[in-house]
């Protein structure tokens, strides 16, 4: 499973981070972005940084983009 955010429709409610912190972060911007090995993929962010969603955490990482204000979580089944 890969994951990714849309920042254009991310509102910065944190909702994702506090579901899943492994695979969220917000930034400086008030946004939030994905991560992978621990580093925000913000540059250039959105679909073009995608995360690989670590084993065990599938379950977080739907929770996140189904509780989502902003409905920006995407989700690529593999």
């Amino acid at each position: 499973m890969k994951v990714w955010i849309d920042q254009d429709l991310c509102t910065g409610d944190g909702l994702c981070e506090e579901i899943c912190p492994d695979v969220f972060t917000l930034l400086d911007d008030g946004l939030a972005y994905v991560k992978a090995d621990g580093n925000a993929l913000n540059d250039p962010g959105g679909a073009a940084s995608q995360a690989l969603v670590p084993a065990g955490l599938d379950e977080a990482v739907v929770e996140a983009s189904e509780e989502c204000p902003g409905e920006c979580i995407f989700i690529e089944n593999d």
